[in-house]
């Protein structure tokens, strides 16, 4: 994906079947005179038949079906960059991204015109034209995920088990929740993070609460942004302190750890939906996107 901001040229199609940007490409905004115009779109999928959002050679992605399909229907090379990037099995109810177009393109009747190209399992259900400092990725201001548990005896509801996770024991909500609390604030979380090559792994998790109704038991997570595999991470430490198998302090007490625990259990994808993304008022989108853009660096203490 290209968060760059110059005049897109044509591109080989890559091997995943789709189109990759050239460094440096991706029109620069709308009412700047470039002739192009930065969209946003609203979009959400079932993750259960995706390799993830990343495009991967010879695999099946959100990212490889959505630029696709709309350099398709577009009759032009399209990349899009994306709020959050999914792993695979993850479902999104929320995503947002955004592409640059040329003006000339009717954007509010897209989703109709993808509706009729795309696969059933994703769909985008708005786009618009946003201010040329709009960044899917650098703007957001937070991500909402939820991960949904049942601990009902015999297992999850049919039609919820794609998006359910079935526990075979009883869970305690009260103490998940006091672990939980335990975590919030900025942290460094590479005890919970798959460590990737230049990426800090310190985050501010705003939210972490276990709401039960009758058998469904409900995680909200909420932080600036997660490093891969967090939420799920997080998700598992949390499980084994609610069946009992861990103390409430356990999940906490990983956070002095200076790599990836290995007493960690990442719980299954198909449980985690991201929900919504958050972005400041148009005014303060470039400043967002240049304080995201800074590394963290933990402070001492």
């Amino acid at each position: 994906m290209s968060d760059s901001s110059t005049t897109r040229e044509p591109v080989a199609p890559t091997g995943g079947g789709g189109l990759a940007g050239v460094p440096g490409s991706g029109g620069d905004g709308s009412g700047d005179g470039s002739g192009r115009v930065r969209v946003r779109l609203d979009l959400a999928y079932d993750g259960t038949e995706f390799s993830g959002w990343a495009r991967q050679p010879n695999r099946r992605t959100v990212c490889g079906v959505l630029e696709d399909t709309l350099s398709t229907v577009l009759r032009e090379d399209v990349v899009l960059t994306v709020a959050g990037r999914t792993d695979a099995g993850v479902h999104a109810a929320g995503q947002v991204a955004h592409v640059d177009l040329p003006e000339a393109i009717d954007v509010a009747g897209l989703p109709k015109r993808l509706a009729r190209a795309l696969p059933a399992d994703v769909r985008v259900f708005s786009a618009r034209v946003v201010p040329a400092a709009f960044d899917a990725r650098f703007a957001a201001l937070r991500r909402h995920y939820e991960y949904r548990v049942t601990d009902a005896p015999f297992g999850a509801h049919p039609l919820r088990r794609l998006d359910t996770l079935a526990w075979p024991r009883q869970l305690d909500v009260a103490a998940m929740n006091a672990a939980s609390g335990l975590m919030l604030g900025e942290r460094d979380f590479c005890a919970y993070c798959r460590r990737r090559e230049g990426a800090t792994t310190i985050r501010e998790l705003q939210r972490l609460e276990w709401v039960r109704e009758g058998d469904l038991l409900t995680a909200f997570v909420s932080a600036d942004a997660f490093c891969h595999s967090m939420v799920r991470s997080l998700v598992g430490a949390l499980l084994a302190v609610g069946e009992g198998r861990k103390p409430v302090e356990w999940p906490a007490s990983l956070l002095s750890l200076h790599s990836r625990s290995s007493e960690v259990t990442v719980a299954p994808p198909h449980g985690l939906s991201l929900v919504r993304v958050d972005y400041p008022a148009d005014e303060d989108l470039a400043a967002r996107a240049e304080i995201t853009r800074n590394v963290r660096v933990a402070t001492a203490g």
